[in-house]
């Protein structure tokens, strides 16, 4: 029987996968890499397809714009992984440790960009109605869900005494 951590294991496993794989593949074979932020490849009347180089975290916050700054977000990344780790050791929910497994992912997904580029590859827009959100990749939507389902269970109601474990 897999053990509850495992499964955050595998979320965070398949998260990373997916991440690097589609970056990848939108770096390499796609041609992104020569493409800029003018180059936007419409696919759906609110959605392109473009080429954005985020030197910093979520929304473009703390952008590191030198080796220094880039060095700081690595080690934060890495402390927040490290620290999920830990706690998604002792998990005995599924629903959380599959949401911290999606966070972790994606924390990962991102820090393997700004080791390797110095940033992160970001390619989905989303825009329409007036309304511009940012341009995010895999693992952001890793970091998203994976919040979510981390909300979800810190804020759902306990279950009755005696009805098992908390926890999908």
């Amino acid at each position: 029987m897999m053990r509850v951590r495992d499964l955050g294991l595998v979320a965070a496993a398949l998260a990373l996968v997916a991440d690097q794989g589609s970056k990848l593949f939108m770096l390499y074979v796609a041609g992104f890499a020569q493409m800029s932020a003018a180059d936007a490849i419409p696919v759906l009347p609110f959605f392109n397809l473009i080429m954005v180089w985020n030197p910093g975290i979520s929304y473009g916050l703390f952008p590191a714009s030198s080796w220094l700054g880039t060095a700081v977000l690595v080690v934060f990344s890495l402390g927040a992984v490290g620290g999920l780790a830990y706690w998604l050791w002792g998990m005995t929910s599924r629903s959380l440790a599959i949401g911290v497994g999606l966070v972790i992912g994606g924390a990962l997904g991102n820090l393997i960009d700004r080791l390797i580029y110095g940033r992160v590859a970001d390619f989905f827009h989303f825009y329409g109605f007036g309304y511009d959100w940012y341009v995010f990749n895999v693992a952001d939507v890793a970091i998203t869900f994976g919040a979510i389902a981390i909300i979800y269970e810190v804020l759902k109601p306990e279950q009755a005494a005696g009805t098992g474990e908390s926890g999908v």
